[in-house]
């Protein structure tokens, strides 16, 4: 193939950082919602009835993730029809503008429900952008690398994530400690949003800098182009099995291992461990300075030895890791509740009958029940617990000899029923102390050797099946319908399999009453992926993709 003029050791350089800087803007705007959530849920839902407090928190919960499909659909087929450039340009004006905009919002107080409409809208559009965002950015990419180079170059693209999540954590903190809480509580948050402004023109200069893809040019200039991304895509026997493959073999495993290390980690040091907030952000900072450079280098790697064994080795590892892993760390990040978990295990008493799933991610659900008080106020705290049937129907916290009776709430209002759990909740936390259990994790007992390890564990597994990834995927597909076939399967799995699996683990946890049991959703997608893979998937490494 004649080296096209872009194909200059400069001008690689200017396609990877272009692409790479403005994905990680994009990833930007979409973290700083996540990193904000707190605030910005008391600033636009205040005074929100149930029923509107639960379409708006469902909403919130939801449309960043869900629509991300929707947004690989619209985009993937701009993109093989029109081009790659002019593709991201949009997807990246899209998200700038969407969180620019969440930065001029009126809040609940100044504009009523209308102020929560608008943040739903918003976040839609952000869920949608990133759709596309990922695919055009990997492609464009992957179309100017030299085949024995393409993993390392788009290594850079998976890399971008990392700085995208630093970047907004640092301009949250700078904005927090230059105000300080009660200001930025005020008005400070919209600060980070109102910045992305600066980011969006900075990436859209950076981009309109670039040529057209030489892949997509050429296939332009030959009248090639696809008319029916959609159909060609998914109606086609060959590309769609091609779709399944990518899906099931890559993709759920890339949902279940990156959201376990980088999220639902979180979510169990934090709600499951008691450790302080602010060490889980450092954890989380350094975690992510860490896995920066990992993903070039497992992309070189696969330039090396091939994408499909660094990808498959990575899912064997995190699953291999998952339960000795979390066990681990939770020995070594609150080892005192560790201990008192096995010497005094905690056991609810009562009506088996009587008690609902500990689960409300809108949080409008009474919980009303003797049974449901004691078993909420256990899942609040991430505390590990069994169920057994009271003898006389009477609902009892049992922790090592300490006895906690627990009364209904069915016929108290709901500021008496508030009033009881918090009543219920300083005498479950006298019991607790005195079996042993500790108030919070001590950040002087953790051992930090022990815990870095198992984290690192987690993320050198997230890496190389992630820094590959954007190459597999380019390599599998024709060039004809590239940007739609890869981009549905992308989001599907990092979108509805990853995005949803904090909040669908930690359900199963509470459920079941067991810490470590939300692990079996991120088991069993990964196991999925590493036999789909082992049978189904090709190996592309050095694959021609013009």
């Amino acid at each position: 193939m004649p080296h096209h003029s872009t194909d200059r050791p400069w001008s690689m350089a200017r396609v990877v950082t272009a692409s790479s800087a403005g994905t990680a803007f994009e990833w930007y705007d979409f973290f700083i919602f996540g990193a904000l959530a707190g605030v910005i849920s008391k600033v636009f839902f205040t005074g929100l009835d149930s029923t509107a407090a639960l379409i708006a928190a469902l909403g919130l919960f939801a449309a960043g993730f869900a629509f991300r499909p929707l947004g690989a659909i619209i985009f993937g087929a701009m993109g093989d029809r029109v081009g790659r450039k002019a593709t991201f340009l949009v997807t990246v004006s899209l998200m700038g503008g969407a969180t620019f905009a969440i930065g001029l919002l009126p809040t609940y107080e100044q504009a009523g429900i209308v102020a929560p409409i608008l943040l739903i809208f918003l976040r839609i559009l952000q869920g949608m952008a990133l759709g596309g965002e990922y695919g055009g950015a990997a492609i464009y990419v992957a179309e100017h690398a030299r085949d024995d180079h393409r993993g390392a170059s788009t290594g850079w693209i998976q890399s971008s994530a990392a700085f995208g999540l630093l970047a907004a954590l640092a301009v949250i903190f700078a904005t927090r400690t230059a105000l300080g809480e009660a200001d930025f509580a005020a008005w400070g948050w919209r600060i980070p949003f109102l910045v992305s402004l600066v980011l969006l023109i900075a990436s859209v200069w950076l981009r309109t800098k670039l040529n057209e893809s030489p892949a997509f040019q050429k296939l332009k200039e030959e009248g090639e182009t696809t008319k029916t991304p959609l159909r060609e895509a998914f109606a086609q026997r060959d590309n769609l099995k091609l779709v399944l493959i990518a899906f099931f073999a890559i993709m759920c495993a890339q949902g279940a291992v990156w959201y376990t290390s980088f999220f639902y980690i979180q979510v169990f040091l934090e709600r499951s461990l008691a450790v302080p907030g602010a060490t889980v952000n450092l954890i989380v900072m350094v975690m992510t300075i860490v896995s920066a450079p990992l993903y070039v280098f497992f992309g070189w790697l696969s330039d090396r030895v091939g994408r499909k064994p660094v990808m498959i080795v990575g899912m064997l590892i995190a699953l291999v890791a998952y339960f000795p892993g979390f066990h681990a760390i939770a020995e070594a990040a609150n080892p005192a509740l560790a201990r008192a978990q096995q010497v005094t295990p905690i056991t609810v008493y009562t009506a088996p009958d009587s008690c609902a799933v500990q689960f409300d991610p809108a949080g409008t659900r009474r919980f009303d029940s003797a049974c449901d008080i004691a078993k909420s106020l256990l899942v609040a705290k991430g505390l590990k617990h069994q169920t057994a049937t009271s003898p006389d129907g009477s609902t009892v916290v049992a922790v090592g000899r300490e006895r906690v009776a627990i009364p209904g709430g069915e016929r108290l209002s709901d500021a008496d029923l508030k009033e009881l759990k918090t009543s219920q909740t300083e005498r479950l936390r006298a019991a607790l102390t005195a079996a042993g259990y500790p108030a919070a994790a001590d950040p002087g007992q953790i051992d930090f050797v022990r815990l870095a390890f198992w984290l690192f564990v987690f993320v050198a597994s997230a890496c190389a099946l992630y820094g590959p990834q954007a190459a597999a995927l380019v390599e599998l597909f024709p060039t004809r319908v590239r940007y739609t076939a890869m981009s549905l399967p992308y989001h599907v799995g990092t979108g509805w399999v990853g995005g949803f699996l904090p909040v669908t683990s930690f359900a199963i946890v509470a459920i079941t009453g067991d810490i470590f049991a939300g692990l079996w959703y991120a088991v069993g997608f990964t196991a999925l992926s590493v036999v789909v893979a082992l049978l189904f998937l090709p190996e592309t490494r050095g694959r021609r993709i013009d």
